[in-house]
């Protein structure tokens, strides 16, 4: 089952729906003020349901696309029968667990409020790549533009750290980097075995 393409139908039509509905963008939002006075604790995760636009949300499940059903395929492949399991909670943690920075610091900001579903995809992209770092991916198919995806991920979480620093729209770059983290980390104690094969590859890499 392709717990992948069922995420990606989810959030298209949420986040189709909210571009319509500012009451339903507001309400679902990532909002550290709503939560810490409201107690709206679903805006953990209701945020990843929404995308701050067209460009955003069409990156977003481009990159899940490409690298979902692969992550979730090496889960199954190493840890059997727990492996759809561990997927799913790969990608649900990612969303809560890279906004929780966000929260402590901006839970007094009333004016603070972010979308989308970054954390998860990262989280996923990142679990990739430890299954897999040396796989070349090759930006817009140019061939020169060709790199393992360690190199990519490092400069993943460059341009996330420089934009998280700028700010100035609705999307959380610093999810990006706690996605990040909570990728490597999840796949890392789930199946230890992965950071011997991902060792081994990057060995292979090396001249």
């Amino acid at each position: 089952m392709s717990i992948t393409l069922i995420i990606i139908v989810i959030t298209v039509a949420v986040s189709l729906w909210a571009f319509q509905r500012k009451d339903v963008f507001y309400r679902m939002d990532f909002s550290p003020y709503a939560v810490e006075q409201n107690k709206e604790w679903y805006r953990f995760i209701s945020h990843s349901l929404l995308h701050a636009d067209w460009v955003h949300l069409l990156v977003n499940m481009f990159v899940l696309f490409i690298f979902g059903d692969v992550t979730q395929a090496y889960f199954e492949a190493y840890a059997g029968s727990k492996g759809l399991f561990y997927f799913i909670l790969l990608y649900v943690g990612g969303v809560g667990f890279a906004v929780l920075p966000t929260y402590r610091k901006h839970k007094n900001n009333p004016n603070y409020h972010s979308v989308g579903a970054s954390g998860a995809v990262s989280s996923v992209l990142f679990s990739s790549v430890i299954f897999q770092p040396g796989t070349e991916l090759c930006l817009y198919g140019l061939p020169f533009l060709c790199f393992p995806g360690i190199i990519w991920a490092i400069a993943y979480l460059g341009y996330s750290y420089y934009k998280g620093k700028q700010g100035g729209d609705y999307v959380n770059h610093d999810a990006h980097f706690w996605g990040a983290i909570y990728g490597v980390v999840f796949t890392i104690i789930t199946v230890p075995r992965s950071i011997l094969a991902f060792i081994d590859q990057i060995l292979a890499l090396l001249p």
